[in-house]
């Protein structure tokens, strides 16, 4: 038997449990391969590669090692697994990690220079953590997709898919594109892990309800639209994540009660709040029509615990013992080599890194963690009686890029909540199959940005770019209904190509690094260049479209930005234009 039939055979699930504890990564990243290095780019990529998705599979095997059962829920979104899984990346990661081990001797010299020993010390440690990295990486045949996939179908993990560039679902305009980003996404994860994923991570948690909407700009009105769990429903998605408030305002719609399902006014979550009704503790059913059964349920992120991690005041990686993340030696790629220190200690007054102090303090926080987990479900347990589940939500690159100790203490906090008899480890897929919904809630429109509504992604420092996103969706809708693409391949392998374009302009991160000021320029190139190149590539379609004969008089201009287009825009290469069409 190995050590994962010894973890898989393990019975957790014990009728003993109070509750459960699931644990949900969104691993992310904007498409950058070909687009750039550094500062923005190709680095950023390939810092969340070693720092994040090597190091957090490591902590899942380390669990395994341990007889426990990791059962995380890791998101891998189809933009970032297109990339994880492009050959461009594993030599250029092979070349990163080689740098960074390079970098870490260079600097031992420097610091021997200096008789600075525990600089030594530290560079020598560097060394070694490079090296176990790239050891990894080869190991695993340079495919960290596959690893996920391999433990995913042991049972391991869950992997959860995304729209295919992370777009914003409640501020597209047309159903058709939300429908393409949501097809074009599944169809990735397919490809790439070799199975069809049932939970999804929707882009910045945002959800939009059925009915009508008024676009955030001047644009016109819909009467109604699709709310967003029949769209991905549609696609046979059975589970996704918002944030809390979201759950805590929603409105009971049906109740399951002696074997049936009952229909029930809005009034039913204040009378019978035992029941469950607006809580982060239970899954619910969705349907925001009014009508029928709920085909899709939502997990809410259990807020006083995740504050534990992600405050910038309170949490964790605020201590003092860990690494400071904005502290490097020399320029450009410089490594790490102080820790915090303190709360506002001056970059320059910051202390060496000790690496000997991280076990005890990771440790300490995983078991004030696991404590407020049991103490969440210990109290809905005894007001209600129910078995719950703490929905812990992150971004993955929380662990191990800006916290680097992340992944160590994902695995101390995994092991000890296995250890403990009152808490069952749980995947969101397992814990809907183990306890299905007995209820159906309609969602209030919000996301997990700033103030729990759309205002990261539109403001006045972006929407000029939502009227030119809307521009690019209803010209290519155009397109697709009137020209001959079914009977031309030189007009089709044209559209396809605009599509690719489409949802990349369609991402929601340059919205983000635009409002928040992290990668303005970097943000405003990137839309502008896919929407340049979307243009350009709409336009030839129409020309061939008007004459066949169009395509052998390409200018070399027109040859220049067709092939400047498949250069660096290598991801999806199976689009299908039905995606917009059905």
């Amino acid at each position: 038997m190995t050590r994962y039939d010894v973890a898989l055979s393990t019975d957790q699930g014990s009728a003993m449990a109070i509750g459960s504890f699931s644990l949900v990564l969104h691993g992310h990243l904007p498409y950058v391969l070909r687009h750039g290095v550094w500062p923005h780019g190709e680095d950023w990529l390939y810092e969340a590669a070693a720092e994040t998705y090597l190091p957090i599979l490591a902590a899942i095997d380390e669990c395994v090692f341990f007889d426990a059962q990791p059962r995380l829920t890791m998101g891998l979104t189809p933009v970032l697994l297109e990339q994880l899984a492009h050959d461009d990346f594993k030599k250029g990661f092979v070349h990163y990690l080689t740098d960074r081990i390079n970098r870490a001797k260079a600097d031992r010299k420097d610091f021997e220079a200096t008789d600075n020993g525990h600089m030594v010390y530290l560079a020598d440690w560097w060394v070694e953590k490079f090296s176990d990295l790239l050891d990894q990486f080869e190991k695993m045949d340079r495919n960290i997709p596959a690893a996920y996939a391999e433990r995913a179908n042991k049972g391991l993990i869950q992997v959860l898919t995304s729209c295919a560039t992370h777009g914003y679902l409640p501020l597209l305009y047309e159903d058709a594109s939300i429908r393409a980003q949501l097809r074009a996404g599944l169809s990735s994860s397919h490809r790439i892990l070799g199975f069809k994923p049932t939970g999804m991570w929707l882009p910045e948690c945002a959800y939009r309800p059925g009915g009508a909407w008024t676009p955030p700009i001047g644009w016109a009105p819909k009467d109604h639209r699709i709310g967003v769990e029949h769209l991905i429903a549609d696609e046979t998605i059975t589970h996704f994540f918002v944030e809390n408030h979201l759950v805590e305002n929603s409105q009971s719609e049906q109740v399951f009660n002696d074997g049936q399902w009952w229909k029930i006014d809005w009034n039913e979550a204040s009378r019978y709040p035992n029941r469950g009704w607006k809580s982060v503790h239970e899954p619910q059913g969705v349907n925001s029509d009014g009508t029928g059964l709920a085909r899709v349920s939502v997990f809410a992120r259990d807020p006083d615990t995740c504050e534990k991690v992600w405050s910038g005041t309170i949490g964790y990686p605020a201590d003092g013992t860990y690494m400071e993340f904005h502290k490097k030696w020399g320029e450009k790629r410089g490594l790490r080599y102080w820790k915090v220190t303190g709360k506002g200690v001056d970059l320059g007054q910051k202390d060496l890194y000790y690496p000997d102090d991280i076990k005890k303090k990771v440790h300490e926080h995983a078991t004030d963690f696991c404590n407020t987990v049991k103490q969440r479900l210990w109290e809905y347990h005894n007001r209600t009686g129910r078995h719950g589940v703490v929905t812990a939500t992150f971004d993955a690159e929380l662990f191990g890029h800006w916290w680097f100790e992340g992944p160590q203490f994902l695995r101390d906090v995994m092991l000890t909540l296995n250890a403990d008899p009152d808490i069952n480890v749980t995947t969101a897929e397992q814990f809907l199959e183990d306890h299905p919904p007995d209820k159906v809630v309609s969602l209030p429109e919000g996301s997990w940005g700033e103030e729990g509504d759309h205002r990261v992604w539109t403001n006045d420092k972006v929407n000029w770019m939502w009227d030119i996103e809307y521009r690019c969706e209803a010209n290519f809708g155009k397109c697709t209904f009137r020209l001959p693409w079914r009977e031309n391949q030189q007009v089709k392998d044209l559209l396809i190509k605009a599509a690719r374009e489409l949802l990349l302009l369609q991402a929601s991160d340059w919205q983000f690094v635009i409002t928040r000021g992290q990668a303005i320029d970097y943000g405003i190139k990137r839309f502008m260049l896919h929407v340049s190149r979307f243009e350009t590539l709409l336009d030839l379609a129409e020309k061939v479209a008007d004459d066949s004969a169009y395509l052998g008089k390409l200018t070399e201009v027109e040859k220049h930005e067709i092939a400047d287009a498949d250069i660096h825009d290598v991801i999806f290469p199976e689009i299908d234009l039905n995606w917009w069409n059905m």
